[in-house]
Protein backbone atom coordinates (compact mmCIF):
# COMPACT_ATOMS: atom_id res chain seq x y z
CA UNK A 1 0.00 0.00 0.00
CA UNK A 2 1.54 3.65 -1.06
CA UNK A 3 2.65 5.98 1.77
CA UNK A 4 0.30 8.14 3.05
CA UNK A 5 0.70 11.04 6.12
CA UNK A 6 -0.93 13.99 7.68
CA UNK A 7 -0.42 17.09 8.08
CA UNK A 8 -2.30 19.69 10.02
CA UNK A 9 -1.18 23.03 10.00
CA UNK A 10 -3.18 25.79 12.07
CA UNK A 11 -3.85 29.29 10.55
CA UNK A 12 -4.01 32.44 12.62
CA UNK A 13 -7.46 33.42 11.28
CA UNK A 14 -10.76 32.06 12.17
CA UNK A 15 -13.27 34.97 11.17
CA UNK A 16 -12.63 36.23 7.90
CA UNK A 17 -13.84 33.24 5.00
CA UNK A 18 -12.12 34.53 2.15
CA UNK A 19 -8.82 33.85 3.86
CA UNK A 20 -9.74 31.16 4.76
CA UNK A 21 -11.03 29.75 1.30
CA UNK A 22 -7.62 30.78 -0.14
CA UNK A 23 -5.68 29.26 2.28
CA UNK A 24 -7.29 25.94 1.51
CA UNK A 25 -7.82 26.79 -2.72
CA UNK A 26 -4.01 26.66 -2.12
CA UNK A 27 -3.68 23.11 -0.67
CA UNK A 28 -6.24 21.75 -3.40
CA UNK A 29 -4.28 23.25 -6.14
CA UNK A 30 -1.61 20.33 -5.55
CA UNK A 31 -1.81 16.94 -6.92
CA UNK A 32 -1.83 14.14 -5.07
CA UNK A 33 -2.65 16.17 -1.17
CA UNK A 34 -6.33 15.79 -0.47
CA UNK A 35 -7.85 18.40 1.86
CA UNK A 36 -9.67 16.58 4.92
CA UNK A 37 -11.00 18.78 6.90
CA UNK A 38 -11.71 22.98 7.36
CA UNK A 39 -12.22 23.94 11.05
CA UNK A 40 -12.38 27.37 11.66
CA UNK A 41 -12.94 29.08 15.47
CA UNK A 42 -14.52 32.59 15.58
CA UNK A 43 -13.33 33.63 19.22
CA UNK A 44 -10.14 31.09 18.95
CA UNK A 45 -9.34 33.13 15.80
CA UNK A 46 -7.90 30.31 14.41
CA UNK A 47 -8.70 27.76 11.51
CA UNK A 48 -7.13 24.07 11.81
CA UNK A 49 -6.53 22.32 8.38
CA UNK A 50 -6.13 18.58 7.49
CA UNK A 51 -4.45 17.55 5.06
CA UNK A 52 -3.61 13.74 3.71
CA UNK A 53 -2.21 12.21 1.03
CA UNK A 54 1.66 11.12 -0.10
CA UNK A 55 4.49 12.90 1.30
CA UNK A 56 5.83 14.68 -1.19
CA UNK A 57 2.60 15.62 -2.21
CA UNK A 58 1.53 17.03 1.32
CA UNK A 59 4.81 18.74 1.86
CA UNK A 60 4.29 20.93 -1.17
CA UNK A 61 0.81 21.53 0.17
CA UNK A 62 1.89 22.77 3.13
CA UNK A 63 4.40 24.84 1.72
CA UNK A 64 1.85 26.49 -0.40
CA UNK A 65 -0.48 26.92 2.66
CA UNK A 66 1.94 28.21 4.62
CA UNK A 67 3.15 31.29 1.45
CA UNK A 68 -0.58 32.17 1.64
CA UNK A 69 -0.80 32.93 5.46
CA UNK A 70 2.20 34.92 4.97
CA UNK A 71 0.75 37.07 1.93
CA UNK A 72 -2.90 37.20 3.87
CA UNK A 73 -2.55 37.34 7.47
CA UNK A 74 -0.99 40.19 9.41
CA UNK A 75 -0.49 38.92 12.99
CA UNK A 76 0.18 42.55 14.01
CA UNK A 77 -3.19 43.22 14.28
CA UNK A 78 -4.23 39.68 15.36
CA UNK A 79 -5.74 38.79 18.48
CA UNK A 80 -7.86 35.78 19.64
CA UNK A 81 -8.08 33.29 22.36
CA UNK A 82 -5.88 30.98 21.66
CA UNK A 83 -2.18 30.79 21.85
CA UNK A 84 -0.23 31.69 18.48
CA UNK A 85 3.04 33.41 17.32
CA UNK A 86 2.74 33.50 13.66
CA UNK A 87 0.36 33.37 10.86
CA UNK A 88 1.05 29.44 10.15
CA UNK A 89 1.31 29.28 13.84
CA UNK A 90 2.21 25.39 13.68
CA UNK A 91 2.31 22.78 10.79
CA UNK A 92 2.74 19.03 12.00
CA UNK A 93 3.09 15.83 10.09
CA UNK A 94 1.87 12.85 11.37
CA UNK A 95 2.18 9.32 10.10
CA UNK A 96 -1.10 7.56 8.94
CA UNK A 97 0.07 4.33 6.69
CA UNK A 98 3.11 2.57 6.03
CA UNK A 99 5.47 5.99 7.16
CA UNK A 100 7.97 5.83 9.94
CA UNK A 101 8.17 8.91 12.21
CA UNK A 102 11.82 9.03 11.20
CA UNK A 103 10.42 9.98 7.65
CA UNK A 104 7.78 12.32 9.30
CA UNK A 105 10.75 14.23 10.91
CA UNK A 106 12.38 14.44 7.49
CA UNK A 107 9.68 16.17 5.91
CA UNK A 108 9.81 18.45 8.48
CA UNK A 109 12.78 19.55 8.32
CA UNK A 110 12.59 19.61 4.72
CA UNK A 111 9.67 21.96 5.21
CA UNK A 112 11.69 23.97 7.43
CA UNK A 113 14.31 24.78 5.28
CA UNK A 114 12.64 25.88 2.64
CA UNK A 115 9.87 27.85 4.60
CA UNK A 116 13.25 29.81 6.19
CA UNK A 117 14.90 30.24 3.08
CA UNK A 118 12.14 31.46 0.58
CA UNK A 119 9.73 33.04 2.50
CA UNK A 120 11.83 34.14 5.06
CA UNK A 121 9.97 33.13 7.97
CA UNK A 122 12.00 32.37 11.30
CA UNK A 123 10.99 28.45 12.02
CA UNK A 124 11.49 26.08 15.21
CA UNK A 125 11.03 22.57 14.92
CA UNK A 126 9.11 20.85 17.49
CA UNK A 127 8.17 17.06 19.00
CA UNK A 128 10.03 14.58 17.55
CA UNK A 129 12.05 16.82 14.50
CA UNK A 130 13.25 18.97 17.25
CA UNK A 131 17.24 20.28 16.83
CA UNK A 132 17.16 20.52 20.99
CA UNK A 133 15.50 18.72 23.95
CA UNK A 134 14.50 22.00 25.44
CA UNK A 135 12.35 22.90 21.47
CA UNK A 136 10.67 19.77 21.78
CA UNK A 137 7.32 21.13 23.73
CA UNK A 138 5.22 23.20 21.41
CA UNK A 139 4.13 24.91 24.56
CA UNK A 140 7.80 25.92 25.63
CA UNK A 141 8.86 27.23 21.71
CA UNK A 142 5.51 29.13 22.14
CA UNK A 143 5.80 30.59 25.64
CA UNK A 144 5.43 34.55 24.96
CA UNK A 145 3.19 33.99 21.75
CA UNK A 146 3.71 36.56 19.51
CA UNK A 147 3.62 40.14 21.66
CA UNK A 148 7.05 38.04 23.03
CA UNK A 149 8.85 37.11 20.45
CA UNK A 150 11.02 39.95 19.26
CA UNK A 151 12.56 39.91 22.23
CA UNK A 152 12.30 36.38 22.62
CA UNK A 153 14.30 35.71 18.90
CA UNK A 154 17.09 37.97 19.86
CA UNK A 155 18.19 35.47 22.62
CA UNK A 156 21.04 33.07 21.46
CA UNK A 157 19.01 30.33 23.08
CA UNK A 158 16.40 31.02 21.07
CA UNK A 159 17.56 31.12 17.23
CA UNK A 160 15.63 29.75 14.80
CA UNK A 161 16.69 26.41 13.71
CA UNK A 162 15.72 28.20 10.02
CA UNK A 163 14.99 31.65 8.35
CA UNK A 164 16.24 35.10 9.86
CA UNK A 165 17.23 35.39 13.24
CA UNK A 166 14.55 38.48 13.35
CA UNK A 167 11.15 39.31 14.23
CA UNK A 168 8.90 39.40 11.48
CA UNK A 169 6.02 41.95 12.64
CA UNK A 170 3.75 40.55 9.77
CA UNK A 171 4.15 36.65 9.59
CA UNK A 172 5.66 35.81 13.27
CA UNK A 173 7.23 32.66 13.58
CA UNK A 174 6.02 28.89 12.64
CA UNK A 175 6.82 25.71 14.00
CA UNK A 176 6.94 22.77 12.46
CA UNK A 177 7.10 19.38 13.31
CA UNK A 178 6.76 15.46 13.40
CA UNK A 179 4.48 14.25 16.14
CA UNK A 180 1.68 11.15 16.97
CA UNK A 181 -1.79 12.04 16.00
CA UNK A 182 -2.98 14.65 18.51
CA UNK A 183 -6.78 15.01 19.37
CA UNK A 184 -7.82 18.32 19.45
CA UNK A 185 -10.84 17.96 22.04
CA UNK A 186 -12.71 20.12 24.00
CA UNK A 187 -15.11 19.86 27.24
CA UNK A 188 -17.78 21.56 28.00
CA UNK A 189 -19.09 22.36 31.17
CA UNK A 190 -22.03 24.21 32.56
CA UNK A 191 -20.81 27.46 33.41
CA UNK A 192 -19.84 31.09 31.80
CA UNK A 193 -16.78 31.59 33.90
CA UNK A 194 -13.34 30.99 32.37
CA UNK A 195 -11.61 30.89 35.25
CA UNK A 196 -13.82 27.90 36.73
CA UNK A 197 -12.72 25.67 32.86
CA UNK A 198 -9.03 26.58 33.70
CA UNK A 199 -8.93 25.47 37.34
CA UNK A 200 -9.88 22.05 35.43
CA UNK A 201 -7.30 22.40 33.07
CA UNK A 202 -4.64 23.08 35.77
CA UNK A 203 -6.10 19.78 37.30
CA UNK A 204 -5.72 17.49 34.77
CA UNK A 205 -3.08 18.77 32.11
CA UNK A 206 0.37 16.72 32.74
CA UNK A 207 2.65 20.17 33.61
CA UNK A 208 -0.54 20.94 36.41
CA UNK A 209 -0.36 24.02 38.09
CA UNK A 210 1.73 25.75 40.54
CA UNK A 211 1.52 25.43 44.28
CA UNK A 212 0.48 27.56 47.33
CA UNK A 213 0.82 27.97 50.75
CA UNK A 214 -1.07 28.05 53.60
CA UNK A 215 -0.48 32.09 53.10
CA UNK A 216 -1.60 31.68 49.55
CA UNK A 217 1.97 32.70 47.91
CA UNK A 218 3.80 29.76 45.82
CA UNK A 219 5.74 27.34 47.25
CA UNK A 220 9.80 27.81 46.13
CA UNK A 221 11.67 24.73 46.32
CA UNK A 222 15.71 25.14 47.69
CA UNK A 223 16.50 27.21 43.78
CA UNK A 224 13.54 29.51 44.11
CA UNK A 225 11.75 27.54 41.88
CA UNK A 226 7.82 27.59 42.30
CA UNK A 227 7.13 24.18 42.84
CA UNK A 228 4.49 22.53 40.63
CA UNK A 229 2.23 19.82 41.41
CA UNK A 230 1.69 17.43 38.85
CA UNK A 231 -1.84 16.61 36.80
CA UNK A 232 -3.80 13.69 36.59
CA UNK A 233 -3.27 12.97 32.60
CA UNK A 234 -0.46 12.80 31.14
CA UNK A 235 0.16 13.48 27.25
CA UNK A 236 -2.34 16.02 27.96
CA UNK A 237 -2.16 19.90 27.67
CA UNK A 238 -5.23 21.79 28.13
CA UNK A 239 -6.11 25.19 28.91
CA UNK A 240 -9.61 26.83 30.39
CA UNK A 241 -11.95 29.47 27.80
CA UNK A 242 -14.66 31.07 27.52
CA UNK A 243 -16.73 30.77 23.85
CA UNK A 244 -19.01 33.21 23.47
CA UNK A 245 -20.67 31.67 20.19
CA UNK A 246 -21.59 28.88 22.76
CA UNK A 247 -22.27 30.69 26.08
CA UNK A 248 -20.21 28.63 27.64
CA UNK A 249 -16.50 27.80 29.13
CA UNK A 250 -14.67 24.80 27.69
CA UNK A 251 -11.54 22.69 28.92
CA UNK A 252 -9.59 22.62 26.00
CA UNK A 253 -7.63 19.70 25.63
CA UNK A 254 -4.35 18.88 23.37
CA UNK A 255 -4.06 14.96 23.64
CA UNK A 256 -0.79 14.38 22.28
CA UNK A 257 -0.79 10.51 22.58
CA UNK A 258 -4.16 9.09 23.12
CA UNK A 259 -2.80 5.40 23.20
CA UNK A 260 -1.21 7.06 26.80
CA UNK A 261 -4.78 9.20 27.53
CA UNK A 262 -7.40 8.41 26.01
CA UNK A 263 -10.52 10.85 24.68
CA UNK A 264 -12.81 8.94 27.56
CA UNK A 265 -10.36 9.19 29.65
CA UNK A 266 -9.56 12.79 29.78
CA UNK A 267 -13.55 13.10 29.67
CA UNK A 268 -14.22 10.89 32.18
CA UNK A 269 -11.72 12.39 34.78
CA UNK A 270 -12.91 16.67 33.67
CA UNK A 271 -16.21 15.02 34.94
CA UNK A 272 -14.61 13.80 38.20
CA UNK A 273 -12.64 16.91 38.65
CA UNK A 274 -15.32 19.36 37.25
CA UNK A 275 -17.62 17.84 40.76
CA UNK A 276 -15.23 19.03 43.68
CA UNK A 277 -15.64 22.65 41.96
CA UNK A 278 -19.47 22.16 42.26
CA UNK A 279 -19.74 22.07 38.04
CA UNK A 280 -21.30 19.26 35.74
CA UNK A 281 -19.77 18.34 32.63
CA UNK A 282 -22.43 18.41 29.55
CA UNK A 283 -20.74 17.45 26.65
CA UNK A 284 -17.41 17.53 24.52
CA UNK A 285 -16.77 18.84 20.69
CA UNK A 286 -13.85 17.42 18.79
CA UNK A 287 -11.88 19.66 16.56
CA UNK A 288 -10.44 18.55 13.31
CA UNK A 289 -10.38 14.83 12.81
CA UNK A 290 -9.97 11.80 15.12
CA UNK A 291 -8.70 8.27 14.43
CA UNK A 292 -11.45 5.48 13.86
CA UNK A 293 -9.21 3.54 16.91
CA UNK A 294 -9.89 6.03 19.52
CA UNK A 295 -13.80 6.23 18.85
CA UNK A 296 -13.96 2.46 18.78
CA UNK A 297 -12.09 2.29 22.32
CA UNK A 298 -14.70 4.70 23.90
CA UNK A 299 -17.38 3.20 22.78
CA UNK A 300 -15.97 -0.01 23.92
CA UNK A 301 -15.30 1.37 27.44
CA UNK A 302 -18.89 2.93 27.88
CA UNK A 303 -20.06 -0.20 27.10
CA UNK A 304 -17.87 -2.01 30.04
CA UNK A 305 -19.40 0.56 32.51
CA UNK A 306 -22.86 -0.38 31.44
CA UNK A 307 -21.62 -4.44 31.82
CA UNK A 308 -22.74 -4.96 28.36
CA UNK A 309 -21.52 -6.69 25.68
CA UNK A 310 -18.23 -5.00 23.08
CA UNK A 311 -19.12 -7.54 20.46
CA UNK A 312 -20.83 -4.96 18.53
CA UNK A 313 -20.67 -3.74 15.42
CA UNK A 314 -18.39 -0.95 14.60
CA UNK A 315 -21.08 1.53 13.81
CA UNK A 316 -22.95 0.78 17.73
CA UNK A 317 -19.71 1.27 19.22
CA UNK A 318 -19.20 4.93 17.41
CA UNK A 319 -22.41 5.91 18.23
CA UNK A 320 -22.10 4.79 21.86
CA UNK A 321 -19.05 6.98 21.98
CA UNK A 322 -20.64 9.71 20.52
CA UNK A 323 -23.54 9.50 23.20
CA UNK A 324 -21.62 9.09 25.92
CA UNK A 325 -19.02 11.94 25.38
CA UNK A 326 -21.66 14.14 24.05
CA UNK A 327 -20.04 14.98 20.88
CA UNK A 328 -23.18 16.16 19.43
CA UNK A 329 -24.12 18.28 21.98
CA UNK A 330 -23.04 21.51 20.17
CA UNK A 331 -23.08 20.40 16.92
CA UNK A 332 -24.23 17.37 14.77
CA UNK A 333 -21.21 14.74 15.05
CA UNK A 334 -20.92 13.00 11.23
CA UNK A 335 -18.85 10.27 11.54
CA UNK A 336 -18.37 10.06 8.00
CA UNK A 337 -16.43 13.67 8.45
CA UNK A 338 -14.56 13.24 11.43
CA UNK A 339 -13.14 9.81 11.43
CA UNK A 340 -9.59 10.22 9.54
CA UNK A 341 -10.19 6.71 8.11
CA UNK A 342 -13.81 7.57 7.04
CA UNK A 343 -12.70 10.30 5.30
CA UNK A 344 -10.13 8.69 3.70
CA UNK A 345 -12.25 5.91 2.30
CA UNK A 346 -15.19 8.08 1.54
CA UNK A 347 -16.91 7.82 4.37
CA UNK A 348 -17.81 4.55 3.71
CA UNK A 349 -16.40 1.28 5.94
CA UNK A 350 -16.95 -1.35 3.21
CA UNK A 351 -16.61 -1.22 -0.48
CA UNK A 352 -19.55 -0.48 -2.97
CA UNK A 353 -20.49 -4.42 -3.04
CA UNK A 354 -20.73 -4.57 0.63
CA UNK A 355 -23.17 -1.62 0.32
CA UNK A 356 -25.50 -2.84 -1.72
CA UNK A 357 -28.53 -4.18 -0.57
CA UNK A 358 -29.51 -8.03 -0.85
CA UNK A 359 -31.29 -7.70 -3.71
CA UNK A 360 -28.63 -5.47 -5.73
CA UNK A 361 -25.94 -7.70 -4.78
CA UNK A 362 -27.53 -10.65 -5.91
CA UNK A 363 -28.66 -9.04 -8.95
CA UNK A 364 -24.76 -7.99 -9.98
CA UNK A 365 -23.60 -11.53 -9.15
CA UNK A 366 -26.24 -12.99 -11.66
CA UNK A 367 -25.57 -10.86 -14.74
CA UNK A 368 -23.36 -12.10 -17.68
CA UNK A 369 -20.00 -10.30 -15.73
CA UNK A 370 -17.21 -12.20 -13.84
CA UNK A 371 -16.76 -10.33 -11.15
CA UNK A 372 -18.29 -10.49 -8.22
CA UNK A 373 -18.15 -14.33 -8.31
CA UNK A 374 -17.59 -17.35 -6.37
CA UNK A 375 -14.54 -15.10 -4.38
CA UNK A 376 -16.65 -13.07 -3.22
CA UNK A 377 -19.58 -14.87 -2.20
CA UNK A 378 -17.24 -17.02 -0.28
CA UNK A 379 -15.84 -13.88 1.90
CA UNK A 380 -19.80 -13.15 2.31
CA UNK A 381 -20.48 -16.33 3.40
CA UNK A 382 -17.30 -16.04 6.04
CA UNK A 383 -18.84 -12.96 7.35
CA UNK A 384 -22.18 -14.33 7.78
CA UNK A 385 -20.51 -17.00 9.47
CA UNK A 386 -18.82 -14.66 12.11
CA UNK A 387 -21.81 -12.52 12.53
CA UNK A 388 -23.34 -15.83 13.96
CA UNK A 389 -21.11 -16.40 15.76
CA UNK A 390 -20.70 -12.68 17.81
CA UNK A 391 -24.79 -12.99 17.71
CA UNK A 392 -24.76 -15.95 20.20
CA UNK A 393 -21.74 -14.20 22.11
CA UNK A 394 -24.50 -11.45 22.85
CA UNK A 395 -27.43 -13.74 23.62
CA UNK A 396 -25.66 -15.28 25.83
CA UNK A 397 -23.81 -12.29 27.50
CA UNK A 398 -26.51 -10.67 29.49
CA UNK A 399 -28.33 -13.77 30.83
CA UNK A 400 -27.70 -14.35 34.59
CA UNK A 401 -27.54 -18.15 33.89
CA UNK A 402 -24.90 -17.67 31.66
CA UNK A 403 -23.11 -15.03 34.25
CA UNK A 404 -20.06 -17.68 34.31
CA UNK A 405 -19.00 -17.46 30.91
CA UNK A 406 -19.94 -13.77 30.45
CA UNK A 407 -16.72 -12.43 29.72
CA UNK A 408 -15.48 -15.63 27.66
CA UNK A 409 -19.18 -14.84 25.38
CA UNK A 410 -18.06 -11.53 25.44
CA UNK A 411 -14.08 -11.79 23.96
CA UNK A 412 -15.47 -14.20 21.62
CA UNK A 413 -18.29 -11.62 20.38
CA UNK A 414 -15.51 -9.20 19.69
CA UNK A 415 -13.46 -11.51 18.09
CA UNK A 416 -16.19 -12.44 15.62
CA UNK A 417 -17.00 -8.72 15.07
CA UNK A 418 -13.47 -8.40 13.72
CA UNK A 419 -13.64 -11.37 12.05
CA UNK A 420 -16.59 -10.46 10.36
CA UNK A 421 -15.32 -7.06 9.20
CA UNK A 422 -12.33 -7.98 7.73
CA UNK A 423 -14.55 -11.23 5.20
CA UNK A 424 -16.78 -7.99 4.32
CA UNK A 425 -14.14 -6.27 3.31
CA UNK A 426 -12.47 -8.94 1.22
CA UNK A 427 -16.01 -8.83 -0.63
CA UNK A 428 -15.02 -6.00 -2.70
CA UNK A 429 -11.20 -6.81 -2.07
CA UNK A 430 -11.71 -10.43 -4.56
CA UNK A 431 -13.36 -8.46 -6.75
CA UNK A 432 -11.16 -5.54 -7.12
CA UNK A 433 -8.39 -7.84 -7.53
CA UNK A 434 -9.76 -9.51 -10.26
CA UNK A 435 -10.82 -5.99 -12.21
CA UNK A 436 -6.72 -5.45 -11.29
CA UNK A 437 -5.99 -8.40 -12.92
CA UNK A 438 -7.93 -7.79 -16.09
CA UNK A 439 -6.63 -4.50 -16.38
CA UNK A 440 -3.21 -6.28 -16.50
CA UNK A 441 -4.22 -8.31 -19.84
CA UNK A 442 -4.76 -5.01 -21.74
CA UNK A 443 -1.38 -3.85 -21.13
CA UNK A 444 0.50 -3.57 -24.65
CA UNK A 445 3.04 -6.29 -25.76
CA UNK A 446 4.13 -4.73 -29.17
CA UNK A 447 8.26 -5.79 -28.53
CA UNK A 448 9.72 -7.96 -26.20
CA UNK A 449 10.52 -5.37 -23.10
CA UNK A 450 6.57 -4.81 -23.21
CA UNK A 451 6.08 -8.57 -22.93
CA UNK A 452 7.86 -8.79 -20.14
CA UNK A 453 7.04 -6.03 -18.32
CA UNK A 454 2.88 -7.60 -18.84
CA UNK A 455 4.18 -10.67 -18.00
CA UNK A 456 5.48 -9.32 -14.74
CA UNK A 457 1.98 -7.63 -14.00
CA UNK A 458 -0.17 -10.52 -14.95
CA UNK A 459 1.71 -12.51 -12.22
CA UNK A 460 2.08 -10.15 -9.48
CA UNK A 461 -1.73 -9.66 -9.83
CA UNK A 462 -2.67 -12.95 -10.06
CA UNK A 463 -0.91 -13.73 -6.83
CA UNK A 464 -2.48 -11.38 -5.14
CA UNK A 465 -5.91 -12.61 -6.42
CA UNK A 466 -5.17 -15.83 -5.15
CA UNK A 467 -3.74 -14.33 -1.42
CA UNK A 468 -7.59 -12.88 -0.73
CA UNK A 469 -9.17 -16.45 -0.90
CA UNK A 470 -6.06 -17.98 0.90
CA UNK A 471 -6.74 -15.14 3.51
CA UNK A 472 -10.85 -16.16 3.55
CA UNK A 473 -9.76 -19.75 4.17
CA UNK A 474 -7.34 -19.14 7.11
CA UNK A 475 -9.61 -17.24 8.92
CA UNK A 476 -12.77 -19.50 8.31
CA UNK A 477 -10.68 -21.91 10.35
CA UNK A 478 -10.61 -19.32 13.71
CA UNK A 479 -14.96 -18.76 13.09
CA UNK A 480 -15.36 -22.42 13.03
CA UNK A 481 -13.55 -22.68 16.21
CA UNK A 482 -15.56 -19.58 17.52
CA UNK A 483 -18.64 -21.14 17.04
CA UNK A 484 -18.19 -24.17 18.32
CA UNK A 485 -17.18 -22.99 21.78
CA UNK A 486 -21.01 -20.55 21.20
CA UNK A 487 -22.34 -24.35 20.91
CA UNK A 488 -20.44 -25.58 23.49
CA UNK A 489 -20.97 -23.02 26.35
CA UNK A 490 -23.45 -19.98 24.43
CA UNK A 491 -26.65 -19.68 24.95
CA UNK A 492 -28.33 -23.47 24.25
CA UNK A 493 -31.42 -21.78 23.05
CA UNK A 494 -29.43 -20.54 20.06
CA UNK A 495 -27.38 -23.67 19.44
CA UNK A 496 -28.99 -23.70 15.94
CA UNK A 497 -27.52 -20.32 15.30
CA UNK A 498 -23.87 -21.62 16.06
CA UNK A 499 -24.61 -24.88 13.93
CA UNK A 500 -25.61 -22.58 11.09
CA UNK A 501 -22.34 -20.25 11.61
CA UNK A 502 -20.38 -23.65 11.67
CA UNK A 503 -21.89 -24.70 8.08
CA UNK A 504 -21.69 -21.21 6.94
CA UNK A 505 -17.88 -21.08 7.67
CA UNK A 506 -17.28 -24.24 6.30
CA UNK A 507 -18.73 -22.96 3.23
CA UNK A 508 -16.69 -19.77 2.70
CA UNK A 509 -13.66 -22.66 3.57
CA UNK A 510 -14.27 -24.76 0.59
CA UNK A 511 -15.42 -21.83 -2.04
CA UNK A 512 -12.20 -19.66 -0.50
CA UNK A 513 -10.03 -22.80 -1.74
CA UNK A 514 -11.72 -23.31 -5.07
CA UNK A 515 -10.57 -19.79 -5.53
CA UNK A 516 -7.38 -20.18 -4.71
CA UNK A 517 -6.99 -23.14 -7.09
CA UNK A 518 -8.16 -21.74 -10.11
CA UNK A 519 -5.68 -18.51 -9.79
CA UNK A 520 -2.74 -20.28 -8.96
CA UNK A 521 -3.37 -22.78 -11.86
CA UNK A 522 -1.87 -20.10 -14.34
CA UNK A 523 1.07 -18.74 -12.38
CA UNK A 524 4.92 -19.64 -13.63
CA UNK A 525 6.81 -19.89 -10.26
CA UNK A 526 6.59 -23.38 -9.26
CA UNK A 527 8.35 -22.76 -6.02
CA UNK A 528 5.29 -20.41 -4.90
CA UNK A 529 2.53 -22.33 -6.64
CA UNK A 530 3.23 -25.47 -5.01
CA UNK A 531 3.89 -23.82 -1.52
CA UNK A 532 0.28 -22.45 -1.80
CA UNK A 533 -1.51 -25.79 -3.23
CA UNK A 534 0.05 -27.32 -0.16
CA UNK A 535 -1.23 -24.63 2.85
CA UNK A 536 -4.35 -24.30 0.81
CA UNK A 537 -4.77 -28.31 1.00
CA UNK A 538 -3.08 -28.27 4.90
CA UNK A 539 -5.95 -25.71 5.54
CA UNK A 540 -9.26 -26.87 4.22
CA UNK A 541 -8.56 -30.83 5.78
CA UNK A 542 -8.09 -29.17 9.19
CA UNK A 543 -11.21 -27.40 8.37
CA UNK A 544 -13.37 -30.22 7.12
CA UNK A 545 -12.42 -31.90 10.37
CA UNK A 546 -13.15 -29.17 12.70
CA UNK A 547 -16.19 -28.15 11.55
CA UNK A 548 -17.19 -32.32 11.53
CA UNK A 549 -16.37 -32.39 15.32
CA UNK A 550 -17.86 -28.60 15.48
CA UNK A 551 -21.51 -29.56 14.29
CA UNK A 552 -20.99 -32.85 16.19
CA UNK A 553 -21.63 -30.79 19.12
CA UNK A 554 -25.02 -29.42 17.64
CA UNK A 555 -26.44 -32.71 15.96
CA UNK A 556 -26.13 -34.01 19.80
CA UNK A 557 -27.70 -30.90 21.82
CA UNK A 558 -30.51 -31.53 19.40
CA UNK A 559 -30.56 -35.42 19.71
CA UNK A 560 -30.83 -35.27 15.53
CA UNK A 561 -28.16 -36.94 12.99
Amino acid sequence: MNKVVECVPNFSEGRDSQIIDQIAQAIRSVAGAELLDVDPGADTNRTVITIVGSPDAVKEAAFQAIAAAKKLIDMSKHSGAHPRMGATDVCPFVPVRNMTMDECVELARELGKRVGEELDIPVYLYEYAASTPKRRNLATIRAGEYEGLMEKIAKPEWKPDFGPAEFRPRSGATVIGARKFLIAYNVNINSRNQRLAHNIALDIRERGRFVRGDNHEYLRDASGEKVRAQGLLQECKAVGWYIAEYQRAQVSINLTDYEVTSVHKAFDTCEEVARKYGLRVTGSELVGLIPLEAMLDAGKHYLRKQNQSTGVPEKVLIQTAVQSLGLDELTPFKPEEKIIEYRISGGKQFGKLVNMTCGDFADELSIDSPAPGGGSVAALCGAMAAGLAAMVGNLTADKREYAEVQAEMIGTADEAQKLKDEFLLDVDRDTDAFNELMECFNLPKNDPEQTRIRQEAITAATKKAAMIPFNVLTRSRRVIDLAEIMALRGNQKSISDAGVGILSAQCAAEGAYLNVMINVADIADETWVNDMRERATQMIRSIREAAEKAIQVVHHALKIG
